[in-house]
Order: structure tokens, then sequence, then C-alpha cells
């Protein structure tokens, strides 16, 4: 009889949606330690957590009959989701249970500072009548931009077109034609800035959005702009939101996330004009009862019938095409994180290609691993080859595959063509090496052959004598040692490109340094795997 532990607090529709499913034994052991769980895991076939369990590798390595996880709410970041998948357990989570009640944060923030009434309140508790100090404005009529439009930032603007609000939006993977479907004006980042009288975001905290509210883009906004940020903490430049609002730029923020938590009494918290709560986003007892119950049934579910939902992990493959297709899915991955990292075209369409002994596999596991490998950069909930093709399909991304057993050059080679807006379009190609390991071949009208695997520079530059002697002492000076550099070239531009693969992390003003050297086009610090 499967038997599931829970770790962590659940609430009793949680526990009883387990204990009534037949078939199951429910261990409820809330409050484990790291050394605890590893004791209390041993033959257990489901984990049900919250965020305060950690499934490390020790969890995981003494996990004798473990098959599935489950976790009761979006992050997974308390879950070593790869040695999981290594050990083929199941990772799941519940992405869209807490999303309407974030949502409505968002939206009590932006009614709390537009009408100042945590201001109000506070001074009629002091005994203080500061009616003329409290003055606010009406949100009916204004325009709302709203950054990222997943599942949290489109409920925030649905519920502010209901307050009459204007709702313009950014994101860089959805269609403008979804966005019209949703009632949304999608802009570029600069127009919402720009155009914008409050503004919301509501997208994960990578390279493209860590400080993506800064002196620069504040100076962009309309005076008296108010800012929320219900999201992540460090997507705000706490200093510049300081500034923003001593120079009356800003007329109000409100912030629930913050790079630490707790984050102590900072200025900002402290400032008169911010609105400051603890994390409290998913904090509602429906939401939490919610992804309680939702979890328990899929976990219950797995264990009982095999039905898989809300996975994290790559899909299922027969033990005996796993060895043929992994290399291929670990290429197909490789190529779209590496399309990713070196081209800001916003996608409307993704077509994967296959072309000799590639040709002959199933494609389906190639283009969910390609799909993953480019639209997780982009994305908050994480994207894998289980959830990418409906993640593309939700935003309006068309995918399209072809196939030739043809063989050219090579005699296997996986494509990636991304096309944009206006007919803009930018592609990779790759094949195997003798070893299984992934190779790029192609990048645009580029040839090559390099490596596709761990920390790179990537450089586009001017096919001129020197470039490359500048570059490798500008690393050299920096203590950047190079493992491993392979070259591109482009005859009929006159275009080279070569990456350099590197022992640790670029520094960025190193990466700018490089950016800024003669004839050299574009650079990029690339991470793939």
């Amino acid at each position: 009889m499967p038997k599931v532990l829970v770790s962590d607090s659940l609430s009793k529709d949680g526990l009883a949606a387990l204990e009534g499913t037949e078939g199951l034994t429910v261990d409820y052991k809330p409050g484990l330690s790291e050394d605890e769980l590893v004791e209390a895991i041993k033959g257990v076939n489901g984990l049900v957590i919250r965020s305060g369990s950690k499934v490390t590798a020790k969890v995981i390595a003494a996990a004798d009959e473990l098959k599935v996880v489950g976790r009761a709410g979006i992050g997974v970041d308390n879950v070593d989701v790869p040695e999981a998948s290594r050990r083929g357990i199941i990772v799941m989570n519940t992405p869209t249970g807490n999303a309407v009640t974030t949502a409505e944060h968002a939206i009590s923030l932006l009614m709390s500072i537009a009408r100042k009434i945590p201001f109000a309140s506070a001074a009629m508790k002091e005994g203080k009548w500061e009616k003329k100090k409290c003055q606010g404005i009406e949100l009916a009529g204004k325009t709302l931009g709203v950054i990222g439009l997943g599942n949290i930032g489109r409920i925030v603007a649905e519920r502010a077109s209901g307050l009459h609000m204007k709702i313009v939006g950014f994101d860089p993977v959805v269609t403008k034609e979804r966005a019209a479907e949703l009632g949304i004006e999608l802009v570029t980042l600069d127009e919402l800035f720009a155009r914008a009288d409050a503004i919301t975001v509501h997208t994960p905290l990578n390279k493209h959005t860590q400080g993506l509210v800064n002196d620069d883009t504040i100076a962009k906004m309309k005076d008296g702009v108010l800012l929320v940020n219900a999201a992540r903490g460090g997507i705000y430049e706490e200093d510049a939101l300081i500034r923003g609002l001593e120079s009356g730029k800003i007329a109000g923020v409100a912030i629930d996330v913050y790079v630490e938590e707790p984050p102590g009494l900072t200025d900002l918290i402290k400032h008169p004009l911010v609105v400051a709560t603890p994390h409290l986003g998913a904090s509602t007892t429906e939401a939490q009862q919610r992804v309680a119950v939702e979890i328990a049934q899929q976990v219950a579910a797995y264990l009982t019938t095999g039905e898989i939902s809300n996975s994290l992990n790559v899909p299922a493959i027969p033990a005996e095409l796993a060895p043929v297709l992994g290399p291929y899915q670990r290429l197909a991955s490789a190529l779209g994180e590496f399309l990713a990292q070196v081209s800001d075209i916003e996608p409307i369409g993704i077509e994967i290609g296959a072309e000799g002994e590639a040709a002959t596999l199933s494609l389906a596991p190639i283009v969910n691993a390609a799909l993953a490998g480019l639209l997780d950069k982009f994305l908050e909930a994480p994207v894998n080859a289980v959830n990418a093709p409906l993640v593309a399909k939700d935003r309006g991304i068309e995918v399209s595959e072809n196939k030739s057993t043809a063989t050219g050059e090579f005699s296997t080679l996986v494509s990636l063509t991304v096309k944009g807006k206006g007919g803009t379009s930018v592609s990779v190609a790759g094949t195997l090496a003798a070893d299984g390991t992934a190779r790029l071949v192609r990048w645009g009208a580029l040839e090559m052959e390099a490596h596709l695997d761990g920390a790179m520079l990537v450089l586009r530059n001017a096919d001129r004598p020197g470039v490359i002697g500048r570059i490798g002492t500008l690393l050299g000076e920096s203590g950047i040692n190079v493992s491993r550099m392979q070259v591109g070239l482009d005859a009929s531009a006159k275009e080279a490109a070569s990456l350099w693969a590197i022992d640790g992390k670029l520094p960025s003003d190193l990466v700018e340094n490089v950016r800024a050297s003669d004839n050299v086009n574009q650079a990029f610090a690339v991470r793939i795997g």
C-alpha cells in the first residue's frame, strides 16, 4: 500500500483529501529537520511539503522508495529538482493555486497608496485628523502598466479593468493578439513607463528583471506615478525608489517582497509614502486551503492511478529509448538556452527541425526540450518538457516542426528557429558529437563547431585581425581561465563569432568592457545547463 509522508503543516482539508483516498496510508509529521526527514523518508512513496521542508540531495539519497514530491505552492527552491529527476522522482507543484490571492493583494496595495489608507488609519489611531494630508487619487480612468502577463498579471489586469482602468502590458513571450484577447494593450517597456499612472510587476527575478525599476527607468515615468511590487524582491532598486519619492517623481510605493526576508526596518520601509507588508501575497485562508487540497489530490492520483499533473520534470520515456533520445533532448534544450541568452527577439513562432537520424525519432520529447530551454529564461514558474507546450500555447506562440530523413553535411541535425514580430527571425542548429555531447554548428549565417555546455563568453565581431588577442588579454587580466575557445565565420558578411568556455562566473563589468572593445558587435555571458 503506497505511503505518503506530510512533513510540513497542511490544512485539514488537504489531509482529508489524502486520508480519504483508498489505498493510501498517510503519516503526518510537520516540522521535521533535514536529519529527521532523512530517517522518516525511508520506505515512503510520496512526500507532500510546503516551504519548510528541504528536499536536498541527502534526503533524496535516503529516499529508497520515493516516487513523487508534491509542493503545495508554486516555488520549488527547497527541492533539488535535478537530483530528483536523476532518481526518477516526479516533482509536482500547484502553479495557479496562489494566483488569485496574490493578484488581489497587488490590487489592495495599489488602492492603499492611491487613497493613502494606511497613513490615514495610523493618524486616526494617534488621535489626529489629517484629512488634508491624505488626499488621494481616483483609479478610474487611469492607466495601469502590468509588467509580466502570466497567471497573476492577467488576473490583476482583469480586476483593474473592473475598476475602469486602462491596461497596458509588457511581456516578451505574449503576442499582441493574445494580449488583445485579454483586454490588454501590449506595448514596449519604455512605452509602458511613459504612459502608466501606476505600475505593477508580476515577473520572475532574473538577469532581465533584476533592478528593472531604477533611476533611469524611473526618469522615463510620469510624474506622480504609483509603484507596486508583490512579485519578487530585487526587481525594484530600493535606493532608486527612495530618490524617486524624495524628488516627487513617485507619489507612492507599495511593496510586499524584499531581497532579504525579513528585511528589517530599512529606510524604504520607514518612508512615509511607502506601504510595506510582510510577503502576504499568498497568505489567505482560501489560498492555503486550495494549494493543500490540489497537491494532495495530485499526489494521490499519481500514486493510485499513475496520472501526472503539474509535473516539473521531464516526461517518462520508455527505458529502451532513453539512451537514444536523451542526448537529443539535451542538445535541443541547449540550443534553446543558447538562443534565449544571445537574442532579445520576442517570439511569436517557434520552429524545431530534425534532419537525418534525428528525424527518425519521436520528435515530441525533442520539441518539448527545445521549448523548455528557450522559454524557461523568460518565466517565473519553472518551464520544462512537460509544461512547455502549454506555456507556448497560452502565450499565443505558434509551434511547428519539420522532419527530413535526408542527410546533408551532418548525419543528424536539430535546428531551432524563433520568429519575431515584423518578420524577424533568428536560428541555431546543432548536432551530436561522437561522445553524444551537444555541438553548435550554425548560428544564423555563422558556421562553426562549438561545445554547448557550462559557462561561456559569446562574441560576434568584425572579422579583423587582433580581436581574439584583445579579448584574451582582457580575460587574462581579470583572472578568468579559458578552458576552450571555438570560432565561426560568416565570410560573406565578414563577421566572426567565438565561444570562450570559462571557469566560474563572468563579472558584469568585464562583459561590458568586452562589449566596448573595438570591432566587437555583441558580447554575452551565457550559461548552458
